[in-house]
């Protein structure tokens, strides 16, 4: 008997009142959290997509195989998207980023001042990763550009394949499984260890490290960490108060910070030195936290014995690109050490990850786009108003991006003051303040003329009306 429509039939109450066979195709718990949290959403008044007064159609471009759920939920906006697997250089977005008014990129594509000075129409950036460091944010935010990211969709992702990494670099597999592959047998116990007893070492203790903390605690190893701020410890983890005293400490050493001036080569020959005699290394951060070369000497030496990196000063651009001594010039030399675990920056691709990541980053620049919301812009000031709904006709938001400084808001509001403003917000981050408003009763013929004023007064970056 099938059962009527509208009517939602509960879960049993125990599993064992039930037989489940789950096939490897079947919805992962992702899926199922979110078509539940998609059945429960009730609007009383829908929200109204809201779109540019002149009519335009937008267009996006996508580099470097952004996951398909992304592209899909970008074009079911009714937006013209462009889709690459691969990344483009400065010059090719110098010539094609002119038509586009938003992109999203990974992590080899490079939106430099050149390439924003070539994009009159673009409006937002999408960093479909966690790091924008590819970005010229300042740049960015002077043409009234915000840049979104994902910074969280890929802990987990990171902190497992950290995880396999220790327990890899312990055993000496991939140099056991090197050997196998020539047809060398050489079952050997010598140099290889339990990680259970033994202590990591994290510096970094974001959302990543903290993950890691758990899943090394798990494995019943010893957690150090040190950071720049003083964080309250997950489990059994304590901080320690300098990366001397964790170097010291620590048999396996693993890197979670930003590319800053700050960290660049934070590793090289004084903290290797300091590091225990046949202890090993994970870089999964950045490619410049490391010094390549001072690394290579202490591996050549036997100080350390082993490391794992995943990120490099300079990377292929595209799959199939060769990895070599044109793009680093220690690169065979690395190569050749044993006991090397080397991975081209997979750190975040797994399935689960990109499509969060797909998830996160298309919502921001669908709620940009559609509402001017920047909520999550890591560049920009953090403004969001409630949605206009359905029924609310003829009001129009003002979006307007402006150079921080006096007498603005007084120039704004008097260009709105023919008019009814139901909710207006306005925020500023450094020589950036960025103001949302709705006004009510707007007649089409005003629309371009309130735009106009607003765009004409001194301080103006971009201005946008959405109805």
């Amino acid at each position: 008997m099938s059962q009527p429509k509208n009517v939602v039939v509960a879960a049993p109450a125990s599993p064992s009142t039930a037989m489940v066979s789950v096939s490897p195709s079947a919805p992962t718990i992702h899926d199922r959290m979110s078509r539940r949290g998609g059945s429960i959403q009730m609007h009383i008044r829908q929200p109204k997509v809201l779109h540019p007064v002149e009519n335009e159609d937008l267009k996006l471009l996508l580099l470097e195989n952004i996951s398909p759920d992304a592209v899909k939920a970008l074009r079911d906006q009714g937006w013209h998207v462009d889709h690459s697997t691969k990344a483009m250089s400065e010059d090719e977005l110098v010539e094609k980023i002119h038509q586009y008014h938003a992109i999203g990129i990974r992590s080899k594509t490079r939106i430099t001042e050149r390439v924003l000075k070539a994009a009159p129409k673009l409006l937002a950036v999408g960093c479909f990763c966690i790091g924008t460091n590819q970005v010229d944010l300042t740049t960015a935010s002077k043409v009234g550009v915000p840049v979104f990211n994902s910074p969280f969709s890929n802990s987990r992702s990171v902190a497992e394949l950290v995880m396999s990494e220790v327990v890899a670099l312990s055993r000496q597999y991939f140099q056991r499984a090197w050997e196998m592959r020539n047809g060398i047998w050489n079952k050997q116990s010598k140099g290889c260890w339990e990680v259970r007893g033994k202590t990591l070492g994290i510096v970094g203790y974001g959302h990543i490290g903290s993950q890691l903390s758990v899943l090394a605690e798990s494995f019943g190893m010893r957690v150090l960490f040190h950071d720049v701020i003083n964080i309250m410890p997950l489990g059994q983890a304590r901080q320690v108060e300098s990366l001397e005293a964790l170097l010291s400490q620590s048999d396996f050493v693993t890197l979670h910070v930003p590319e800053l001036p700050d960290t660049f080569n934070m590793i090289s020959t004084p903290q290797l030195a300091q590091m225990k005699r046949g202890s090993y290394l994970m870089n999964n951060a950045r490619g410049k936290v490391v010094d390549i070369p001072a690394l290579i000497e202490s591996l050549k030496s036997g100080h350390l014995a082993g490391c794992a990196i995943d990120v490099f000063p300079s990377e292929p651009s595209a799959n199939g690109a060769p990895f070599d001594n044109s793009l680093n010039s220690w690169a065979s030399t690395l190569c050749s050490l044993p006991n090397v675990i080397l991975t081209p920056h997979i750190g975040g691709s797994t399935e689960e990850a990109q499509r969060m990541i797909g998830e996160e980053v298309a919502a921001s620049l669908t709620r940009y786009l559609n509402f001017g919301s920047t909520i999550g812009a890591v560049n920009f000031p953090e403004v969001d108003l409630r949605a206009i709904t359905a029924d609310q006709r003829g009001n129009v938001r003002v979006c307007h991006v402006h150079v921080n400084q006096p007498g603005v808001l007084k120039l704004v509001n008097e260009a709105l003051s023919p008019y009814n403003v139901e909710k207006q917000f306005s925020d500023s981050k450094g020589e950036i303040a960025y103001l949302m408003a709705d006004i009510a009763d707007v007649s089409p013929n005003d629309i371009n003329k309130l735009k106009e004023t607003i765009k004409q007064t001194k301080s103006n970056i971009l201005t946008r009306l959405l109805a």
